[in-house]
């Protein structure tokens, strides 16, 4: 991850999930009340607090009951959840602007008329803040947003209207059935009765158009930058955001297929089977990142491909980064197939080498090999590192095909990161000194394999899937550990089903685990716990010495597991569609430059919209 991508990923910071709609409108009335009270100067508190659900409140209502069908009609997709938590948002807005005035009204001379002309802008701010998220949201026309964006403020001037008495100004006499129904000014307190006058709802209509056209223009602006760079909308990425985080919808994945690009990526499998045929344990790694968040795209990586293993599953992550994200879930599917052909391809061998572990600079490489073909893991602790790109990987297994080996599995371990901080998050990109540390590292331990005695292999296995969940940084695939002994010389691999690891824990957890001769620990990346935290790091959330110990009973377990086993690995290539060369790159400076630039922007409209709606209220 780029510190681009990371300041992108930093804004997860701000995602929430959509509450419940009976909650969201209880909270709204409660609200619609406690304004009256602050607002309003009746004769009772009872009476303020009725006048602030009745003015307020029923608008919200009827808001929340009526946007989502009215706008799902138009071809939208607000659901009821959506259209009460806007609706309640909505009366915040209006809750705010009529609290200030208050204020204002009771501290100056200005009095009741002032709120009440405050309560006019009020209705039209909030006309063009529902225009605005309908629109982002449902993407239907703008004219066809125009009416599930009206109800709240249309429902709140109907009963103005009413409850005023304007329509005495216009008709007088000879209606009883439309003064019935549309004048009832008696039922309303004095103050409205004289507050309001035709002239005032054609300055509420004329403030809407205002404020919604101004809305508009912004989100114009707002969206050119993404068309010229990437010939998509910013609002289908804002529409398919708020779609998965508020209730778990793919329409994101539309966005990413949009922007995606065609990709041939290896897929090896390494397969561990018993004397009898029945397999043990597989390794599986698609050079492909794990991502973007959630179970979009290929963010659920290794849950799926852990649930199609005969054995126990071991998916560790990939040299591969953000660009290469599936964009669809439906890809996982075209690399679980070319995983199952590559299995029919595996030769097996009752022997292995004994691990090789090389050291260079900041990286440290170890390496097993099975008749022709190599196992290597990957690790820049307790320096921090974050995704080595597809190039990488790529140049790092073609120098140990140069040595020698046949199929190639090279495993980033991601087990040592700072998260989001600094400027430099870790990324190992062709070119670097660090890229070419591990290139070179990945060569010499294939290398030293090639000269290295093979040995009678045992495997030993365990998993627990714990009881931390995704919120604190593991995933469902909980801690898996493959110990192989080869001649007496014992590894443990440990695999943690997370993304990455807090800095030295990697560390104490080589240091607690005994009865082998040497460990590595690694990290799957999956983005299941990067739903709602944009860094959600192994050992942030969970106490680190509990997870120490966990992981030393589950490599005794796998020692007492030990038991013969065959292994072979095969490769299989498939095409898939990911995000695309520097497309993820593009995609994060474009959104973290809209809303740096978003900020200003809607700063200054926001004090030219008040100039313009002060000099209005002098001059009307």
């Amino acid at each position: 991850m780029t510190t681009t991508q990371g300041e992108l990923a930093g804004l997860s910071r701000y995602i929430f999930r959509t509450p419940r709609w009976y909650s969201t409108m209880a909270f709204g009335i409660g609200i619609a009340a406690l304004v009256g009270i602050a607002a309003f100067d009746s004769r009772y508190v009872f009476e303020d607090a009725w006048l602030g659900v009745f003015y307020l409140g029923i608008p919200t209502v009827i808001a929340s009951v009526l946007t989502g069908p009215i706008d799902r009609a138009l071809g939208g997709q607000f659901t009821f959840n959506r259209s009460t938590l806007l609706a309640t948002v909505s009366l915040l807005i209006g809750v705010t602007v009529l609290v200030v005035a208050g204020l204002i009204a009771t501290l100056t001379t200005l009095g009741q008329n002032f709120v009440y002309d405050a309560l006019i802008g009020a209705l039209a701010l909030i006309f063009a803040f529902r225009f605005l998220v309908v629109h982002a949201v449902s993407r239907t026309h703008p004219l066809s947003s125009l009416v599930p964006a009206s109800i709240q403020t249309f429902a709140a001037g109907v009963f103005l209207f009413i409850y005023s008495g304007t329509m005495n100004y216009l008709v007088s006499g000879g209606l009883p059935y439309f003064q019935a129904l549309l004048v009832r000014p008696e039922h309303a307190p004095p103050e409205i009765t004289y507050a309001f006058a035709p002239g005032d709802f054609t300055l509420l209509v004329g403030m809407s158009a205002l404020y919604t056209g101004t809305a508009y223009a912004f989100l114009r602006v707002l969206d050119r930058p993404w068309r010229r760079s990437l010939d998509v909308s910013a609002l289908d990425f804002l529409r398919g955001f708020i779609g998965h985080i508020a209730e778990g919808s793919q329409e994101l994945e539309e966005f990413f297929e949009k922007i995606g690009e065609e990709a041939l990526v290896p897929v090896t499998v390494l397969s561990f089977r018993r004397p009898d045929g029945e397999e043990k344990a597989r390794w599986v790694l698609p050079m492909i990142h794990p991502g973007p968040m959630g179970d979009i795209g290929g963010g659920n990586l290794p849950q799926r491909v852990a649930e199609t293993a005969e054995g126990l599953a071991f998916p560790p992550h990939a040299t591969a980064g953000h660009d290469f994200n599936l964009v669809t879930e439906r890809e996982v599917e075209t690399l679980i197939d070319a995983a199952n052909s590559a299995m029919e391809k595996i030769e097996y061998h009752e022997t292995a080498s004994r691990p090789v572990r090389q050291d260079r600079d900041d990286v440290s490489v170890v390496g097993q090999s099975f008749g022709d073909d190599g196992l290597f893991v990957t690790t820049f602790a307790p320096d921090y590192a974050d995704d080595v790109d597809y190039a990488v990987g790529l140049a790092a297994g073609a120098e140990a095909r140069v040595e020698g080996v046949d199929d190639v599995l090279i495993v980033d371990a991601h087990n040592s990161n700072n998260g989001l901080e600094g400027d430099d998050l870790g990324h190992i990109v062709p070119g670097s000194r660090r890229s070419f540390e591990l290139i070179q590292a990945v060569s010499d331990v294939a290398g030293t394999l090639q000269d290295t005695e093979a040995g009678h292999l045992e495997l030993g296995t365990a998993w627990d899937q714990t009881n931390w969940k995704s919120e604190e940084g593991i995933g469902p695939l909980g801690i898996r550990v493959a110990v192989l002994a080869v001649d007496g010389t014992r590894f443990a691999y440990v695999l943690v089903d997370g993304n990455n690891m807090e800095p030295g824990l990697r560390g104490k957890v080589l240091s607690a685990i005994e009865g082998v001769d040497d460990a590595e620990v690694m990290t799957t990346d999956t983005h299941i716990v990067n739903t709602v935290q944009s860094s959600n790091q192994v050992g942030a959330a969970i106490d680190q010495d509990e997870l120490c110990v966990k992981i030393r009973t589950l490599v005794d377990r796998a020692i007492e597991d030990l038991e013969p086993v065959e292994a072979g690995m095969a490769s299989e290539t498939a095409t898939v569609t990911v995000f695309g060369n520097d497309r993820t790159e593009t995609l994060a400076s474009q959104a973290n430059a809209v809303i740096s630039m978003g900020g200003g922007l809607a700063a200054a409209v926001i004090v030219a919209t008040t100039a313009i709606t002060v000099l209005i209220f002098f001059l009307t």
